[in-house]
């Protein structure tokens, strides 16, 4: 078996177990905090992207 196939296959399991060490990790209250903060910077990588497909059709 290819060793990236071997991480890759993330059962149901596995997920149980990282979303356990994350709530131990960091608890219920700062978790939404970090997933705002994940999606914020999903939406500004986004717009960044836009923008430079625009200026790259200005150019051509």
């Amino acid at each position: 078996m290819n060793a990236l196939t071997f991480f890759l296959a993330v059962g149901p399991w596995q997920i149980v177990v990282v979303v356990m060490v994350v709530l131990l990790l960091f608890g219920g209250k700062k978790i939404p905090e970090l997933m705002r903060g994940l999606g914020s910077g999903i939406k500004e990588f986004k717009d960044a992207s836009r923008e430079n497909d625009k200026l790259d059709e200005k150019k051509n």
